[in-house]
């Protein structure tokens, strides 16, 4: 009865997959490594419609992203399946408040990237990384440690140097003098501390360790592991738009530190690092609200083909 039960499973899984590569439209599946808890620690693949594929991506959310409100926000995950690139969105560990370049997050990267690979024929495809806001800051961390490199990495408008972070966020808190501080600065202050062991001022060294990239860094030791990689970062450095709608300023916004490490990445010999700013292309679904800080800054068409081009 078990053999039975199995053989008909098989079929209809086979029968679907094969109805959607004769559609022409991509599989999209739920995969989750504890049956108990569909909150973390699982993912959903986006196959693509027909073989061979052409390699595999993971993409990274933002904070509080689920994989759902991913593929309303860009249809980047369909047309990557749509040219042969099987494409896997995780939830972590902590669930949609995952923090990206914590411990936690990278080992929870580490065992879904193994489950990924056991299941699958990826041996020999490319294989990409990329992500959104904080999910960009993790594509960074997760590459700079990765005993295997990726092909190609890309990030959109990703925080990178958390002691920038820390301190944009304390220096908001205390212009907001009479006025209630914004509570995502609370949130950040606490979390950075609680990961870090406190502030930048007396943890400097961890936050060192704890930051894709950092400015005051010297030595350079976390962006040298990139010396080689092909590297896109996307940003929308629309100042007016900070300035007017959120009171911030460039100390507060990520397109100064992705500049910079681009910058030092092109120093150290990276011909292959590109910065890629835009205009006017941030907004957000589904009421296409105005923000720089959004997926639809991508071309996504243009970042698929580069994508293929790396070898």
């Amino acid at each position: 009865m078990a053999k039975l039960l199995i053989t008909f499973l098989t079929f209809i899984l086979f029968a679907n997959t094969s109805i959607a590569q004769k559609s022409g439209i991509p599989k999209i599946e739920k995969v989750y490594l504890d049956q108990t808890d569909s909150s973390k620690n699982c993912y959903t693949v986006i196959y693509p419609p027909k073989l061979p594929w052409r390699g595999y991506l993971f993409l990274l959310p933002g904070f509080g992203e689920t994989a759902e409100r991913v593929m309303q926000q860009t249809d980047l995950p369909t047309k990557l399946a749509s040219n042969g690139i099987l494409t896997i969105i995780p939830t972590f560990q902590d669930g949609v408040l995952s923090f990206g370049v914590d411990s936690l997050t990278q080992q929870s990267f580490n065992r879904i990237l193994k489950d990924v690979r056991v299941k699958h024929p990826l041996t020999d495809l490319r294989f990409y990384v990329g992500g959104y806001s904080i999910g960009g800051s993790c594509t960074l961390k997760y590459t700079e440690n990765a005993p295997t490199k990726p092909t190609a990495i890309f990030a959109i408008d990703p925080p990178l140097d958390f002691e920038r972070v820390y301190n944009s966020a304390k220096r908001d808190i205390r212009l907001s003098k009479e006025s209630e501080p914004n509570p995502e600065n609370i949130y950040i202050i606490e979390r950075l501390e609680k990961e870090t062991g406190g502030s930048p001022a007396d943890y400097l060294s961890e936050y060192y360790k704890f930051s894709p990239y950092s400015f005051s860094d010297t030595t350079q030791t976390a962006i040298k592991k990139l010396s080689k990689m092909p590297l896109r970062i996307y940003t929308e450095p629309d100042i007016n738009w900070w300035m007017k709608e959120r009171r911030a300023d460039y100390t507060s916004m990520n397109a100064t530190e992705c500049s910079a490490l681009i910058n030092e990445l092109n120093r150290l010999g990276n011909t292959k690092a590109t910065l890629i700013t835009t205009q006017n292309k941030g907004y957000r679904k589904p009421d296409n609200s105005r923000h720089p800080h959004s997926w639809s800054i991508v071309d996504n068409d243009e970042l698929i083909k580069w994508l293929l081009a790396q070898k």
